[in-house]
């Protein structure tokens, strides 16, 4: 099957305020510069695949936005109404979904997790060779709840709905589950295990450049024992 042609969004937060749950063994400089090595790595996988015509990265942190653009992405405002809950991140979706289509027409679209450092671009190709034509699909995430990533056909409406449990509300809307060995997609980072989880996967050039810096996982959970 030939792969279908898509544009991808991708929402961030502010550095500051993201990975929270992170807090126990990285302190906060140190989560703002994973959250873009992350990033910086998702992009780059996902600027590789030849059927993604463009990546639009929607963002209020004046960072980020500078990071994706030096990477070829096309920078989105975050609508008013983002805020930082999981209503936010939908909306931002939907706002650069919105422009996407108004820019290039009834293009196929591609809402993409930002925190997918382990992402392989032969991944991401065979998902879009596998992906229906005429029905949204999702990729569910290596816990099965979550959505890595959620796929709308040219003409079909993007209906995102990130958030807890987000893989049965996007199941529920209409979107088919889409099934492949894909462990760098499905594997977000959220917990210290999810970063032994994409260590162990073989973490892209940066996150990895960054871990390794930081001496993880040995001396940052040292150096936090010492400060509890």
């Amino acid at each position: 099957m030939c792969p279908h042609t898509v544009h991808a969004v991708i929402a961030v937060k502010t550095l500051e305020s993201a990975k929270s749950r992170l807090a126990g063994v990285l302190a906060p400089p140190q989560r703002s510069r994973l959250v873009l090595a992350m990033l910086t790595d998702t992009v780059r996988a996902a600027r590789a695949v030849p059927a993604i015509a463009s990546i639009t990265v929607v963002t209020p942190d004046p960072v980020v936005a500078r990071a994706t653009r030096a990477l070829g992405a096309v920078v989105h405002p975050e609508p008013r109404n983002a805020t930082a809950d999981p209503d936010g991140l939908n909306a931002a979706l939907s706002a650069a979904a919105a422009a996407l289509r108004a820019r290039h027409g009834a293009v196929g679209l591609l809402a993409l997790q930002a925190d997918l450092p382990a992402l392989r671009t032969a991944e991401l190709s065979a998902v879009l060779a596998a992906a229906p034509m005429d029905t949204p699909a999702l990729v569910a995430d290596h816990v099965g709840t979550g959505t890595a990533a959620l796929l709308a056909p040219a003409g079909v409406g993007l209906r995102p709905r990130f958030g807890p449990d987000s893989a049965r509300h996007h199941y529920e809307d209409g979107a088919l589950p889409l099934h492949g060995d894909w462990p760098g997609l499905r594997h977000d980072v959220d917990t210290p295990g999810d970063l032994a989880a994409i260590q162990e996967l073989g973490a892209g050039e940066d996150t990895a450049a960054l871990l390794d810096e930081l001496g993880w996982p040995h001396q940052v959970r040292a150096a936090v024992t010492q400060v509890c």
